[in-house]
C-alpha cells in the first residue's frame, strides 16, 4: 500500500530523468526520525530541494552549517545510493560509523585498506542495498572502480570539501579533477558540491571543474553573529592565555602550531589548576581518540591541539577558539575560529599576535616551498625508499613512515611534508597523514565450510565461537575488531589472540588485516626518471605568490586597527556589503565613542568628503559640524586608528 503522502508527489523531468520530490514533511519526517531534529537549519532544505530538483548544486555553509545532513536526507528520501568523495580518511570513516549506529548502511573505500577489502566492499554496494559510498579521490581512478560503479544506481554525487578541486583552492588535490569523468556515466545524477571555505573566484572554479550544467550556488551568509572576534597583540602569550583562562566559562580550543608546543601548553595549564590535554597527528589513534572523547564529554576543558584536530567534531558548547599562533590562511583560520559557538550562543575566538608573528609568517614561504632542487631530490628519495622502478608504480598504495624516510635520507620533516604537497598538486602522487586504521576481520569461507573447518581442528573452535559470540556480519564484509577485548573475554594475553588470528588467515579461513599507525603514499602515475620531473610554473611560482598573498591577508586581520573583524573575514569570501558586528575588539573600542553605526558612519562619511575637497582647510575640520564634539572624537579615532593619516606635507588625508 502506497504511503498517505504519494499523491502529494511532485514529479520533475530533469534531462530524461524523472525525480519524484518528497514534500517537505516527508525530509522532516527523516530528520526527526535519524537525527532527533526537529527543524531545518538555515539554507539545508533549499538545498535539499535543488538537488531533489535535479539541479547541480554549490552548497557554500559556514563551519558548523550541517553540510552532511543535506545529502543523507537527500539520499534518505530517494531510490539508490549516494557516492560521496572527500579526502578526510578519519571523517570519512567517523561519519560513516555515525549512519551505521543511526541503522543506516553505509560504506567507505580509501587508500588504507586491502584489495580485498575494496573488492568486499564494492560486491556489498552492488547487491547490499547500501544508502552511502564513501570513496578518496585518488581512488576515482582505479579501473577496478569504475567498472564496479557503473553498475550501482545512484541518486547523487556529493563533493566534500569542494574548494580543493581548485588550483585556487587554499588545499588543491589534483585527483579532484578526476570527478569530472563521473559526469558522463550518470549524465542524468546531479552533483551536489558543498565546502565553507570558498572565495569568489574559487567558487566560479568549482562549478567549471565539476562541469555543472548551469551555474548554480546556494549560499547563507559566512557572519557568525553570535562569535565574538577579537585580536590581542601580546608578547606574554602564554602569562596572557592563562589569565584567560582563569577567568573564562565553558570549554574550548587552543591552537599552535608545534607538536611540542602542545604537550608543554598543556602542562602549563594543569599547573595552574586548569583541566587541560593536548592532541596531535602523531599521537596513536588509540590516545587521540580517548582525548577527543574526554574533551567532547566534558571531563577535559581545554583542548590544546595543532591544525589536526577540530575536523568533524560537532561539540556545540565551545565558547572560545583561542590561537596562539596565526594559520596560513583566513579559510584556516575562520574554519578553525568557528568550531565556537555552534549552539548559537555568545563565544570568542582570539587570535594572540605580536611583531614576531608577523616575521615567522612570512619566513613560511621558504619552508613552504623548498627549492625544486630539494622537491626532485624528495622524489627520487621516495621511490628508492619505496623499491618503486623507473616506469612502474602507478596506482600503488605504499605504507610510508615519514620520519623514518626523513632520518634514513637526512631531510627535514617539514621539507619532505611540504615537498610532497607539491608533488601532490603537480600530480606524481597523493599522500595522507592520517595513521589511524583499526584491526578488521572478514570471513572468507562459508558457514558450511566454516563448520567442516571447526569439526576437523578442534583447537581453533572455541576462539571462532569467541569471534562469532563477539561480532556480527563477519560473513558479509570487513569487521572492525578489538584485540584487547577479546583477550579479556578469552582471559588471556594479546599475544594469543594475535597468534589465532595469524593461523586462521594463514588457513585462508578468515582475512585479517591488524592494526596500522602508519600514513599512506600512493603513485597516481608511474615513476618518472629526475630528469623528466616537471615542477611546473602554475603549481609552484604562481602558487608561491597566492601563499603570500593569504600570509599578507592575516598580517592584515591581524594588524587592523580600524576595521571590524568580522567585516574583514566576511569581505575576503566575498560579502562586500557586510555591517559591522558590533562586539569584535574594534567595534567595541569605537563603540567607546557613544556613537550608533549610523552615526559614526554619518560623521566619518563628511570627513572623508571634505578631506576629499582640495580647498578644504584641516584645520576646520575641528570646528565645523552639527554636533562639534562628535565631529572631534571620530577624527581622533580615525587618526589613531590610522584611517586618516599626516602627509608629508602635514596635511590630513583619508587612507583607502
Amino acid at each position: 500500500m502506497l504511503p498517505q503522502w504519494f499523491s502529494n508527489l511532485k514529479i520533475v523531468k530533469a534531462g530524461a530523468l524523472f525525480l519524484i520530490l518528497c514534500p517537505v514533511k516527508e525530509y522532516l519526517k527523516i530528520l526527526q526520525k535519524y537525527w532527533g531534529y526537529s527543524g531545518f537549519r538555515t539554507m539545508q532544505l533549499e538545498i535539499i530541494e535543488s538537488v531533489a530538483a535535479g539541479k547541480d548544486t554549490l552548497g557554500l555553509l559556514p563551519t558548523g552549517g550541517g553540510k552532511s545532513v543535506i545529502f543523507q536526507v537527500f539520499s534518505l528520501s530517494a531510490e539508490g545510493m549516494c557516492l560521496v568523495v572527500t579526502p578526510l580518511i578519519a571523517l570519512m570513516k567517523d561519519q560513516v560509523e555515525n549512519l551505521n549506529r543511526r541503522g543506516i548502511k553505509a560504506l567507505c573505500i580509501h587508500s588504507g585498506m586491502s584489495g580485498l577489502e575494496i573488492k568486499t566492499v564494492l560486491d556489498s554496494a552492488v547487491w547490499g542495498d547500501y544508502k552511502f559510498l564513501y570513496v578518496s579521490p585518488e581512488r576515482l581512478t582505479s579501473d577496478r572502480f569504475l567498472e564496479r560503479l557503473r553498475t550501482m544506481k545512484l541518486n547523487l554525487i556529493t563533493v566534500d570539501e569542494a574548494h580543493c578541486i581548485s588550483q585556487w583552492g587554499y588545499d588543491f588535490r589534483p585527483s579532484y579533477l578526476e570527478i569530472a569523468q563521473l559526469r558522463p556515466l550518470f549524465p542524468e545524477v546531479p552533483v551536489l558540491a558543498l565546502t565553507a571555505t570558498a572565495t569568489p573566484p574559487v567558487v566560479k572554479d568549482i562549478q567549471e571543474k565539476l562541469q555543472f550544467r548551469e551555474p548554480h550556488v546556494l549560499s547563507m551568509s559566512f557572519a557568525r553573529e553570535n562569535l565574538v572576534y577579537m585580536v590581542r597583540q601580546k608578547e606574554d602569550k602564554l602569562g596572557y592565555l592563562v589569565k584567560t583562562l582563569l577567568k573564562a566559562k565553558g570549554s574550548g580550543i587552543v591552537y599552535l602550531r608545534s607538536r611540542r608546543g602542545t604537550r608543554e601548553v598543556k602542562e602549563l595549564l594543569l599547573k595552574n589548576q586548569i583541566s587541560a590535554d593536548h592532541y596531535h597527528a602523531g599521537l596513536s589513534g588509540e590516545s587521540r581518540s580517548r582525548k577527543q572523547d574526554d574533551w567532547k564529554n566534558g571531563k577535559t576543558r581545554v583542548i590544546v591541539a595543532t591544525n589536526a584536530f577540530g575536523m568533524g567534531i560537532d561539540k556545540p558548547d565551545v565558547r572560545f577558539v583561542i590561537h596562539l599562533d596565526p594559520p596560513d590562511s583566513l579559510e584556516a583560520y575562520f574554519q578553525e575560529a568557528g568550531r565556537a559557538g555552534r549552539d548559537g550562543k555568545k563565544s570568542a575566538a582570539v587570535l594572540l599576535f605580536n611583531n614576531a608573528d608577523k616575521v615567522r609568517l612570512k619566513k613560511q614561504l621558504s619552508v613552504v616551498f623548498p627549492e625544486t632542487s630539494v622537491i626532485k631530490r624528495v622524489y627520487e628519495a621516495v621511490a628508492n625508499f619505496l623499491q618503486v622502478a623507473e616506469g612502474f608504480g602507478k596506482n600503488r598504495v605504499f605504507d610510508f613512515p615519514v620520519a623514518v624516510f626523513a632520518e634514513t635520507f637526512k631531510f627535514q620533516l617539514s621539507t619532505v611534508f611540504h615537498s610532497l604537497k607539491i608533488l601532490q598538486r603537480q600530480g606524481y602522487l597523493e599522500f595522507t597523514e592520517e595513521v589511524d586504521s583499526p584491526s578488521r576481520v572478514y570471513f572468507t569461507v562459508s558457514r558450511d565450510e566454516l563448520y567442516k573447518f571447526q569439526v576437523a581442528n578442534e583447537a581453533f573452535d572455541g576462539f571462532i565461537k569467541l569471534l562469532l559470540r563477539s561480532y556480527t556480519g563477519l560473513f558479509t564484509g570487513y569487521v572492525v575488531i578489538d584485540e584487547a577485548l577479546l583477550a579479556r573475554r578469552a582471559d588471556t594475553t594479546g599475544e594469543v589472540i594475535y597468534n589465532y588470528l595469524k593461523r586462521l588467515r594463514s588457513s585462508r579461513i578468515i582475512d585479517y588485516i591488524p592494526r596500522k599507525q602508519t600514513p599512506y603514499l600512493v603513485f597516481t602515475r608511474d615513476r618518472v626518471p629526475i630528469e623528466k620531473l616537471v615542477i611546473s610554473k602554475e603549481n609552484y611560482d604562481d602558487r608561491k605568490a597566492d601563499f603570500l598573498a593569504r600570509i599578507e591577508a592575516v598580517i592584515r586581520y591581524a594588524t587592523s586597527t580600524a576595521k571590524c573583524r568580522s567585516q574583514i573575514l566576511l569581505e575576503y569570501f566575498g560579502e562586500k556589503e557586510a555591517p559591522r558586528c558590533g562586539h569584535c575588539d574594534i567595534c567595541l573600542e569605537r563603540n567607546q565613542l557613544d556613537l550608533s553605526k549610523f552615526e559614526f558612519d554619518q560623521t566619518a562619511a563628511l570627513i572623508r568628503k571634505e578631506l576629499e575637497t582640495p580647498q578644504f582647510q584641516e584645520e576646520l575640520l575641528f570646528k565645523l559640524g552639527p554636533a562639534d564634539d562628535r565631529f572631534r572624537n571620530v577624527l581622533r579615532w580615525l587618526i589613531d586608528n590610522e584611517k586618516v593619516v599626516f602627509r608629508i606635507d602635514n596635511r590630513l588625508e583619508w587612507k583607502s
